[in-house]
């Protein structure tokens, strides 16, 4: 997965209504459709990426296209590369070190919360997961230095909405079964 310059994520309570807005988002401006989906339980999600401007006009249209059913949403403009390879579960990790795990209500909290973390502290983004399977939360899980993992994570959880933050946790030093875990 490429790196993009930007971003926008569109979480919804109906399905029918997600692939509508998925669709014109797709037919405004020239974006990239990431993802397509439905999440868990029932909720619909969209990401897009492309150049900033086109991202906010289709992410104008998703807003419009969502209305009532909008769950979350959010428009990163600079995304930090590490969070597509992450979305798509694709990132390498070399070593095991300290561990960090932010735990949402909503996938757009979690996507924020990663790319907040990968811009404060030098960290490897494992995973993010979002929804599926996870009864409508997300995570993620990030690796480094515990000094990095704990400005990471605190990062993260300061750019989540109040209300959306479930859990943080820091592994100082995991068991070495742990890597096979996380992956």
């Amino acid at each position: 997965m490429t790196s993009l310059p930007a971003i926008a994520l569109i979480e919804l309570t109906s399905i029918a209504r997600g692939v509508v807005a998925s669709d014109a988002m797709a037919k405004t401006a020239p974006v990239k459709l990431l993802q397509s989906q439905t999440i868990c339980p029932g909720k619909y999600l969209i990401v897009v990426g492309g150049g900033e401007d086109p991202v906010r006009e289709a992410f104008q249209v998703g807003l419009h296209y969502a209305g009532q059913y909008l769950v979350d949403h959010l428009v990163i403009p600079n995304l930090h590369p590490q969070v597509l390879p992450a979305l798509a579960a694709m990132q390498p990790l070399q070593k095991l070190e300290s561990v960090g795990i932010i735990e949402t209500f909503s996938a757009a909290a979690t996507v924020l919360a990663a790319d907040a973390a990968c811009k404060a502290a030098e960290i490897t983004l494992i995973e993010l997961r979002l929804g599926n399977g996870l009864g409508g939360k997300a995570y993620l899980t990030l690796s480094g230095e515990q000094f990095s993992v704990e400005a990471a994570l605190s990062a993260g959880v300061d750019a989540i909405a109040s209300g959306l933050l479930l859990r943080s946790e820091l592994i100082p030093a995991p068991h070495q079964d742990m890597g096979r875990a996380l992956l």
